[in-house]
This record gives structure tokens, sequence and C-alpha cells, in this order.
């Protein structure tokens, strides 16, 4: 009887070894995978930010929530199951795909800029959301769908990103990396845009800090820096976000086109962002960063407008030609 036990026991602790094991394998894929997909998170968590602004404080943390809720349901229950069946069957069809929501990246980038620069109404994008109808929660509504759309395009970048960096293994284990990597973005990302919006709030709790001096008045005079410094961040945010979309979605065509022999464009951001950096070697990967981003956003610029008369005159009309159609009574 003893023996048995001992046998059982040793088998148990074998499991446990070997889930422990698993478990490790898959935290440490999570992290070598997610840390190539740093830039987009970086771009995810500055686009975000543009779309509370305009809102009472009391609803930003549930904006917030909701456009999280949204990334988290596009993330485990479309993309990670669509990347991995896409990866079995169909691997030839990711490359286009991800240039499709690269060239909507683009174009919604390039719109916002157009809009910015020719209607002076603030930051790209507020205007339609004030004027349209319905009140607050409409508009509350349409800022947080527009966020998931945007989100999940983003999204798509990183779990490709993430699919592309595993290196071959069971089905279950590269879904379980997946799903950690999408878990833990969602939440980094997501946390940090809160901590991002709610920072004025803090800011003002501080302001009003009844401590004495002199720590008092350091407490007081931080949190009216943090006041009046918050709405600048939010409209850099705004600003930067909106340069993400162009030049992510610019570098997912110029990656794209690579895959299909057309070369030229990434070899001259390369050979751009090695002659920058040469120049600067003390911070050679920065450099060699921003130009490459640079010509992404040349190409997604140029991309973007485009798209914007190809959509304002062929697809918009098409598209509610083709609504018309399905709606007329037989």
């Amino acid at each position: 009887m003893s023996v048995g036990l001992i046998a059982l026991l040793d088998d148990v602790a074998f499991m446990v070894r070997t889930a422990a094991a698993s478990l490790d394998d898959v935290a440490g894929q999570a992290a070598r995978a997610g840390t190539k997909a740093a830039g987009v998170v970086i771009d995810d968590a500055a686009v975000t930010p543009r779309y509370v602004v305009g809102f009472a404080a009391e609803r930003e943390l549930s904006i917030v929530g909701k456009i999280a809720l949204g990334s988290m349901r596009n993330k485990l229950l479309i993309l990670l199951p669509g990347a991995l069946a896409l990866s079995a069957f169909a691997p030839w069809s990711i490359t286009p795909l991800l240039m499709l929501g690269g060239a909507y990246l683009c174009y919604e980038g390039a719109e916002k800029v157009v809009e910015a620069v020719f209607t002076h109404h603030g930051p790209a994008g507020e205007d339609e959301d004030q004027g349209g109808a319905g009140g607050d929660q409409a508009r509350e509504d349409r800022r947080v769908a527009s966020a998931i759309k945007t989100d999940f395009i983003l999204s798509a970048e990183i779990m490709a990103i993430t699919l592309a960096a595993l290196p071959e293994g069971s089905f279950w284990m590269r879904a379980a990396v997946l799903a950690l990597v999408a878990i833990g973005i969602t939440v980094g990302v997501y946390g940090v845009v809160a901590l991002i919006v709610k920072a004025d709030d803090a800011g003002l709790a501080l302001a009003r800090s009844t401590a004495r001096p002199p720590l008092g008045s350091l407490i007081r005079g931080l949190g009216r820096g943090v006041v009046r410094g918050m709405p600048i961040l939010l409209q850099i945010l705004s600003v930067i976000g909106t340069a993400a979309m162009i030049w992510v979605g610019g570098g997912i065509l110029m990656h794209g086109l690579e895959g299909y022999g057309i070369a030229a464009p990434a070899h001259v951001a390369h050979e751009a962002a090695q002659g920058a950096a040469s120049f600067v070697p003390v911070a050679k990967g920065f450099v060699e960063w921003l130009v490459t981003a640079a010509v992404s956003g040349v190409i997604g610029m140029v991309v973007g407008l485009l798209m914007i008369p190809l959509t304002s005159f062929v697809l918009a009309p098409t598209w509610n030609a083709l609504k018309g159609l399905r709606h007329r009574p037989a």
C-alpha cells in the first residue's frame, strides 16, 4: 500500500512539475513575443486617450472600461481564433488582411489631419461628435464604437506580430501564449490610459491638500502643475495618436509590399534609417526607429489622402446603394 501511495505521489509531483514548466514556457514565450509588438502597443496607448476628451470626468473611466472590454472581446473572441485558423488553413491571407487594415488606419488618420487643417474646430474627430444627434449618450456610443474599431486594427497587428514571433509548437501552446499576450497587453494599455485620463483628478486632489508647509506647499504646487499640464498632455497625445495611426498603417503596407517582392519602400526606409543613425551613434536605435516611422508616415499619409476621395465618391455611394437594394421591399 505504501509503495503504491509513494508511486502515486511521485506521479502527481511529476505532473505538477510538467505543468509548472509548461506555464513557465508559456509566460516566457508571451513575454518575448509581446516585446516585439511593443511599438504597436505604445501606439495603441497613444491613440486611445483622445476618444475620452470632451466628456464629463465621471464618465471617463466608464468610457475607458467600455473600450477595454471591446478590445478584449476583439482579441480573445475574434482575432485569436481567427489568427490560429488562418495560420493553419490559409496563411497566405494574413498579409493582405493586415494590409487592408493598414490602409484603413491610413485613411482614418489622414481624414483627421485634413479635418484639423481645414475645419479649424479643435481636435480632429470632435466636431462630428458634438454635432451629431442623440445627445451625450449617443455621442459617447459613437466615440466608443470608433475607438473599438481602431483598436481592432491595432490589435490585429499585435496578434499577427505575436504569432509570427512564436516558435513552432502545439496548437494549445500557441493559443495559450496568444491569450496571455492579449490579456496582458489589454490590461496594461488601458490601465495606463485610465491613469492618464484621471491624472487631472489626482492633481486636483493634491492641489486641495491641507498638509502644512513646507511639504503641503510642494504637494499643492505639484497638484496645480498636473491640473494645468494635463490638457496640454492630452492634446499632445491626440496628435501622437493620429500620427500613430498613419505611421503604423504605412508600416503595415510597407512590410506587406516587401512580402510581395516590392521591396523599394522598405529598402529606402532601411537605408535612410541606417544613414541617419550613423550620425548619432549614441541614440542609434531611437534614430533608426524615428526615421523608419517618418518614412512609414509619408507612405501612410499618401495612401490615406488617396483613399479619402475613393471612399467619399466611390465606396460610400456603392455601399449606400447596396443597403438601399437590401432594404427595398419585394
